[in-house]
């Protein structure tokens, strides 16, 4: 649905931007989309368009429940950032203060250990190995164990050093720091009482709740095995994302409609509703470029294979930024600087232009290879942008 009323839009521009998804689906590329986008509050595309699971036959629809992978890691920098907010830990707190038994492994690597702190995790800067299973797959959804299992890793980088990417250890160790700074009784209580009950994300859950099982998108992986991730390391999530599962990094579920509140939550300066979740004091520090113009490893990676300028990683404190110049960008060619927003293997994507205004929200079904939905995304943000005027 195109919101003709909506003067900061233009129409036809946002009418395009659906029909490049539907020839898109129509190409096999991807199966489905839910999507919103909005300026200044006000929706100008809501569209649930192609198919929540092909082989069924079962077409899309806004109540669809994604797992949004990676995006899961927006939930838990919000808390570390309200977190820091209160008080109750900081952008230097180590660690080790929260989680002393993380200084186990070999006692002559332990100096490392005891120097990474909070910002090194949410800016990806803090020397782990990179990988994105701490322990075998039927294993990653008991927090505890896996706390314990990146306990017993030694650190291979120098904290605060190079931008490498972490898919799992980082925010497994700020997903247990936060439950421990806050007195919960675990990060999944934490997360539905400090943020999606207050925003209303009645369709959100950490692990995917039984009750909505007719309601889950598929997770198909549409790409041939031999890049950073396989097929069955993305179709497996179907089965490690139980009710039960508490993966901080990557374990969420959620609808387009809850996606894009948080989002709208964020373009408010960390309020929605009367709900103040983040001061805008730490929202801009956090949306702030904090890697300079180091390449983030992962995406470096990406763009030369494909034989792409390798860009700058362009990272504040957990949110991806669009910054400047002409590469490959989730965020697109237009959009400003300082727009912010995460994303999820192959799938998922939201983001907010703080001068147009403009808030972003997508789940797809089906994934695609990371370097393609680079540029499909890259794409619909920057048709996004066109149609704001």
């Amino acid at each position: 649905m195109i919101n003709e009323a909506h003067t900061g839009f233009d129409s036809a521009a946002l009418a395009r931007i659906q029909q490049r998804i539907e020839t898109d689906i129509a190409a096999g590329n991807y199966d489905g989309a839910n999507i919103v986008i909005s300026r200044g509050g006000q929706i100008g595309l809501e569209a649930s368009i192609g198919f929540a699971d092909r082989r069924a036959g079962r077409v899309a629809d806004a109540d669809d429940v994604f797992r949004i992978f990676s995006m899961t890691k927006a939930f838990t920098n919000v808390l570390v950032l309200q977190a820091i907010d209160r008080g109750q830990m900081d952008l230097t707190t180590r660690v080790v203060e929260l989680i002393p038994e993380f200084a186990a492994g070999d006692r002559f690597r332990q100096g490392k250990k005891d120097r990474i702190n909070v910002a090194h995790l949410l800016t990806h800067r803090a020397g782990l190995v990179v990988t994105p299973n701490p322990l075998p797959y039927a294993e990653l959804g008991n927090l505890e164990n896996v706390i314990r299992a990146i306990s017993e890793l030694d650190v291979v980088g120098e904290p605060g050093g190079s931008f490498d990417y972490s898919p799992a250890l980082n925010h497994a160790l700020l997903g247990e720091m936060v439950r421990r700074a806050a007195g919960a009784a675990s990060f999944r209580e934490l997360m539905t009482r400090e943020l999606f009950e207050p925003l209303k994300m009645t369709n959100t859950a950490l692990g995917a709740p039984k009750a909505w099982s007719e309601r889950m998108v598929p997770v198909r992986a549409s790409f041939p095995d031999g890049g950073w991730l396989s097929a069955h390391d993305v179709e497996v999530m179907e089965e490690i994302i139980t009710e039960d599962a508490e993966m901080p990094w990557v374990g969420a579920v959620s609808t387009i409609g809850d996606i894009h509140r948080f989002a709208e939550m964020l373009r408010r300066g960390g309020e929605l509703d009367g709900q103040r979740i983040l001061s805008p004091a730490i929202l801009d520090l956090a949306t702030t470029n904090q890697t300079g113009t180091s390449p983030n490893s992962l995406y470096a990676g990406i763009a030369k294979a494909r034989g792409w300028e390798i860009p700058p990683g362009n990272f504040g404190l957990g949110f991806a930024l669009s910054g400047t110049g002409t590469h490959a960008s989730f965020f697109g060619s237009t959009t400003s600087p300082r727009t912010h927003g995460n994303y999820g293997a192959g799938s998922t994507l939201f983001w907010v232009d703080p001068e147009l205004d403009l808030t972003f929200s997508c789940l797809t079904a089906g994934v695609m290879d990371e370097g393609d939905n680079v540029i499909r995304f890259q794409r619909l943000s920057t048709m996004a942008a066109a149609a704001a005027v």
